[in-house]
């Protein structure tokens, strides 16, 4: 049996921690049954992200016409475009292997637990005081061997799809629609239910989809009753709310409708690590499992499922670990974007949350229009809404729809980290005409809710 100082199950943002761990003398042992660098940068945030790049070129020619500008695509190289995104992705593995020293040596296999200490992988067990679980989620199971569900469609290799059927009505599915029918795919996205983005404040999940609908072509209240795959191609029943069914045939069939703990190879019947109902594997505040010496962080733990809150997580656990820091991490807000179009940045309580939990609030919804900058992508749509605290002025939520939502997020969330109090948004000082300009009558506005409150 080997002997390590830490073993770490999972090789996505983990992989820091063994570069840090190594760099400081310990022996490490890094587990990976893909590829380094986990979901986000192989297969997740980071191609999907790329290709948002070629869609909003697209859409801006498409819709130049808003401009007085007429112009036509004659050409959109997808092959070119997917080629380009492998070849990116196709650099990442090794570029995280060669970041680790002699002191991390990478098992390529799936690891699993044989008793608190001990993990087996590629028929071998290893040992170490410290265990670090960082194993992430997966997609939940696609209904059809042919289709593709959000984990597998990266690097989108071969045949490039002329037509595709996306089901879900996530940030995934709505990411990947907007780019598939940018580009020229024809795409039809099938939703269960009447929203889109339903995680999201009610109020900016609706302004979402009457704007997306215009571009994307979304099937609501709609189940997908039955799969058949003859000649390279889905043929689909559909059904909708009122039993009625019809048949959709495209040549690719996209599942994105969410993911699911990761955890079930990892023979956690073996050890002390409980589960929450979930799958999810319950920690303390220190990332610390039921199991002594064992850690876990990222989606792993089923609390905060971002790439960005992952990164924070093993950033701090390397702290713990290697600094002997007792400092447990508390996330003062945790916030997200959705990248697709229009963009949406959200922090905070969504206003169904302050109702569902009887928080005291006051609400503001504002245009950009007092913005040139934002004048001048000729779209009414852009909306910034505050969530205040009438008491505090402290910054409950805040919600943004419009371009660049997820850049201009970052001056609200550098307020609400300092010192939590929208006034300071109100009396700032702002570049004329940018477009972070926008933020300012909304923090009027706002003001002017809580002062309102207070008659």
């Amino acid at each position: 049996m080997k002997d390590f100082d830490l073993i770490i199950i999972g090789g996505g943002r983990a992989s820091n921690l063994a570069i840090k761990a190594g760099k400081s003398g310990l022996k490490v042992a890094l587990i990976e049954k893909s590829k380094l660098g986990g979901t986000c940068p192989n297969r997740g945030c980071v191609p999907s992200k790329l290709l948002i790049g070629y869609a909003h070129t697209a859409r801006a020619i498409k819709e130049s016409s808003r401009h007085y500008i007429k112009s036509q695509i004659n050409e959109i190289n997808v092959q070119e475009i997917f080629d380009h995104t492998n070849n990116y992705v196709s650099k990442i593995d090794a570029g995280y292997e060669s970041r680790f020293n002699e002191n991390v040596e990478i098992f390529r296999g799936i690891g699993s637990f044989v008793s608190n200490n001990v993990v087996l992988v590629n028929n071998e067990q290893i040992t170490a005081p410290k265990i670090v679980i960082a194993t992430g989620t997966k997609p939940f199971d696609v209904p059809h061997k042919d289709a593709w569900s959000s984990d597998n469609i990266f690097p989108l290799l071969g045949k490039i799809p002329e037509s595709i059927t996306i089901v879900g009505s996530g940030f995934i599915a709505c990411e990947l629609a907007n780019f598939f029918d940018a580009v020229g795919i024809k795409t039809k996205q099938i939703v269960r239910s009447k929203k889109l983005l339903s995680n999201e404040d009610a109020e900016i999940s609706e302004l979402f989809k009457e704007q997306f609908i215009k571009n994307v072509d979304v099937v609501f209240n709609t189940t997908v009753e039955d799969i058949k795959y003859e000649n390279n191609s889905f043929e689909l029943s559909l059904a909708n709310k009122n039993g009625e069914v019809t048949s959709h045939t495209s040549e690719a069939l996209l599942y994105a409708t969410g993911r699911k703990s990761n955890t079930d190879s990892l023979n956690l019947q073996n050890t002390s690590i409980e589960v929450d109902d979930r799958g999810f594997i319950k920690r303390d505040e220190m990332f610390e499992t039921s199991a002594p010496g064992v850690y876990v962080v990222g989606d792993a733990a089923g609390e905060h499922m971002l790439q960005h809150a992952a990164a924070y997580e093993v950033n701090h656990l390397g702290k713990t670990l290697l600094e002997n820091s007792t400092t447990p991490l508390k996330f003062k807000y945790m916030p997200h974007a959705v990248f697709t179009d229009p963009e949406i940045a959200s922090v905070g309580l969504s206003e169904e949350d302050a109702k569902r939990n009887n928080v005291e609030y006051v609400v503001s919804l504002t245009n950009w229009l007092a913005s040139a900058k934002a004048m001048s992508t000729k779209l009414d749509y852009p909306r910034t809404k505050f969530l205040v605290n009438p008491k505090t002025f402290e910054i409950l939520g805040c919600h943004l729809i419009g371009p660049e939502s997820s850049t201009l997020m970052h001056q609200i969330l550098a307020v609400m980290h300092i010192d939590n109090d929208i006034r300071h948004l109100k009396d700032m000082l702002y570049i004329h005409p940018a477009l972070s300009e926008a933020i300012l009558p909304a923090a009027v506005q706002a003001v002017g809710e809580v002062n309102k409150y207070n008659g």
